[in-house]
């Protein structure tokens, strides 16, 4: 007979991961009355970013990979600053092109009058 699957709050959740990381996987599903597989599924969704454990919650090795991912972020924002930079000064180039030939053509509108 198939069993009913039993629906978690996140909240629950993430209290669960912490308290396995306190203890162990093992004791915390044990004192929670839950399978510890369905304890290891909600640390490997911390782990690989589909449940947020809050501040604190990655390891060493994630809070590296973070490291990296920031340093990517800001070369990314260095670049699309100068991309920024670049395209406010052709687009006020443009603008005073323009209103140079629009003196221009009103100019020569008048002369041919």
């Amino acid at each position: 007979m198939a069993q009913e699957q039993r629906k978690y709050e996140k909240e629950y959740k993430v209290q669960a991961v912490k308290l396995a990381k306190e203890i162990g996987a093992g004791k915390a599903a044990k004192e929670l009355g839950i399978p510890v597989d369905t304890l290891y599924g909600w640390q490997k969704a911390v782990r690989e970013g589909r449940l947020d454990a809050g501040p604190g919650s990655r390891g060493p090795g994630e809070a590296m990979s973070l490291a990296e991912e920031l340093g990517a972020l800001r070369k990314q924002i260095k670049a699309l600053e100068r991309e920024n930079r670049r395209l406010k000064e052709e687009n006020e180039f443009l603008a005073e092109a323009s209103a140079f030939f629009a003196a221009s053509r009103r100019k020569s509108a008048r002369n041919s009058e």
